[in-house]
């Protein structure tokens, strides 16, 4: 319990992570709580084919709509856009709620509950973009994933217990409003964040509408590509079918097989939420894990066997119990696997693979919901909740050889060469996913003394660190200087697409850390900071006639 508490105290006392990260809670709890009260809404007036076509109308338009709305913090600020996403959710859960007071026609409330649904699709995507950004080593982003994934079950837990107060007493309305204005805190929480704007990934901002549109496109590019990608995406659309499904389980649990009031959809969808909370607690224990996969696959089997398990024992205590026992094995693959697919996919193309996955959530959530109103319709509830509970340990039994294969080789973190990285000034404000490949891929070499590590005129291909003992450096046999411990060199080389310009003896034995072309390039030049210290160090060397 230490180690958890210290983990969440040491996200939160960092100023531009604790703000993201309440204010993430407050969107969670936002999120479910309106969903829970939209749901019970569209019940009241038509059981469950209503409800379930309440969800379909609000989530097609939701999925369609997150992949480019996401796309906008590879091109803008991701700060920003993180800003413009809860405005957008405040005002548009506002509008919800004085639909619903007034009582407005039925169609006239869902369509300003389904751009309320279409607002929630971009702070996810954004999120999980935006924690790569700024933190820096591998232990850190999980670390603050693991936060993530506290707040998204802690306001799953927490959001639908208080939307379920609220329907005892009052309306679905007064939900909406409430968040609404928990929305607008949340808003404030990241407005001017102490965030340094170098450490922001941002991409083009002009081009033409065929242009735009065709980087919007980047994300399912990239998963259609990336094997590993592809098949996260498809494990995690699989987990959030059962979500959907669950939005109408709850619902149709608490009325129908335990015939117990309609507050109690939000008290079974807190029980879940609950358990996720004890997951999220749990999940600490991959911060500082190289290998996810055996607590992805394992998370997969808790989210969902618990599920099945339900329709045997029908009673208030025995299903808040399964489904909180889900919450947390919904908590651990969340979190495994965003992790995992932070590390594999394109760093410039995050948000937008994000994106795809928030897009495709959506589609899930409508599949899952539907899927589970005709299996409610033909066999009953009891039946519907085994099939659904089945579906992520099939899929990821189905996957496991490929799945395994993901971070079968992954090596843990060398801490001292984090340490001698982390050092230079070049690399010390790195984010955590080019210093996560750099620290899994670099080579650690051992060379005799008088031997030749870099040779004028060669091509380039490399970038050293020296950890121990000296070089000498030299041009066209005329020695310039000599490097000792901490120093590095082969950037020139690399930075400028240029043969090598000097050639670099060893004078004592050595120990290098040697890193690889493309892991250098993509770790210095998508960082300004990063970019101009190693520029400015490498235009002194050629003004002197070094390498």
């Amino acid at each position: 319990m230490w180690q958890q508490a210290r983990i969440v105290a040491t996200v939160a006392r960092d100023a531009t992570l604790g703000r993201i990260e309440l204010a993430y809670l407050a969107f969670n709890m936002a999120e479910y709580a309106t969903w829970v009260a939209i749901l019970v809404y569209g019940y009241s007036i038509g059981g469950a084919s209503v409800a379930a076509l309440v969800a379909l109308i609000q989530l097609i338009p939701a999925g369609l709509v997150a992949p480019f709305a996401a796309s906008a913090a590879d091109r803008f600020r991701r700060d920003r856009v993180l800003l413009a996403g809860y405005l957008w959710q405040a005002g548009s859960f506002g509008v919800t709620a004085l639909a619903l007071y007034a009582d407005a026609p039925f169609a006239l409330t869902i369509a300003v509950a389904t751009v309320a649904a279409c607002s929630v699709t971009i702070t996810r995507p954004v999120q999980a973009a935006i924690l790569p950004s700024i933190t820096h080593t591998p232990a850190d982003l999980t670390a603050a994933n693991t936060v993530s994934g506290l707040a998204e079950n802690f306001g799953m837990f927490s959001g639908p217990l208080i939307g379920g107060f609220l329907l005892i007493r009052s309306q679905p309305g007064d939900v909406f409003a409430a968040f609404a204005l928990i929305s607008l805190v949340a808003a404030a929480l990241v407005a001017r964040l102490p965030v340094r704007v170098e450490h922001i990934p941002t991409g083009p901002r002009g081009g033409t509408r065929r242009q735009i549109l065709g980087e919007s496109f980047g994300g399912f590019v990239a998963v259609r590509r990336e094997p590993r990608t592809l098949l996260l995406v498809v494990i995690l659309t699989a987990a959030m079918i059962v979500i959907g499904a669950l939005d109408l389980l709850f619902v149709a649990t608490a009325i129908d097989l335990l015939n117990l009031g309609e507050a109690w959809a939000g008290f079974l969808y807190a029980a879940f939420g609950l358990g996720g909370v004890i997951g999220s607690v749990a999940a600490v224990a991959l911060v500082g894990r190289r290998r996810m996969t055996p607590a992805f696959a394992a998370g997969g089997g808790l989210y969902g066997l618990p599920i099945a398990a339900i329709g045997l024992v029908p009673t208030p205590l025995v299903a808040s119990a399964l489904f909180a026992a889900s919450g947390i094995g919904f908590s651990i693959v969340t979190v495994a696997g965003r992790t995992l697919l932070q590390r594999v996919a394109p760093e410039a193309l995050l948000a937008r693979v994000f994106g795809v996955v928030e897009g495709l959530t959506m589609f899930a959530l409508a599949l899952g919901t539907v899927l589970t109103g005709a299996l409610i319709a033909a066999f009953g509830i009891a039946w519907a909740v085994v099939v659904i509970g089945l579906l992520v340990p099939a899929v990821i039994g189905l996957a496991w050889v490929r799945l395994a294969a993901i971070d079968r080789d992954a090596r843990a973190v060398d801490p001292e060469a984090l340490t001698l990285l982390r050092g230079l000034p070049i690399f010390a404000v790195c984010s955590a996913l080019p210093m996560d490949r750099i620290l899994s891929e670099l080579e650690w070499l051992e060379v005799p003394a008088g031997a030749t590590v870099i040779r004028e005129g060669d091509a380039g291909d490399r970038f050293y660190v020296l950890a121990k003992g000296r070089v000498r450096v030299s041009v066209r046999g005329e020695t310039l200087s000599e490097r000792n411990p901490g120093d590095y060199f082969g950037e020139i080389a690399l930075l400028r697409d240029v043969p090598r310009t000097a050639t670099i003896t060893a004078l004592t034995p050595l120990r290098l850390i040697a890193i690889e072309r493309e892991r250098f390039l993509e770790a210095v030049t998508r960082h300004p900071q990063s970019r101009a210290t190693v520029e400015a160090v490498a235009a002194e060397r050629m003004a002197v006639g070094h390498r």
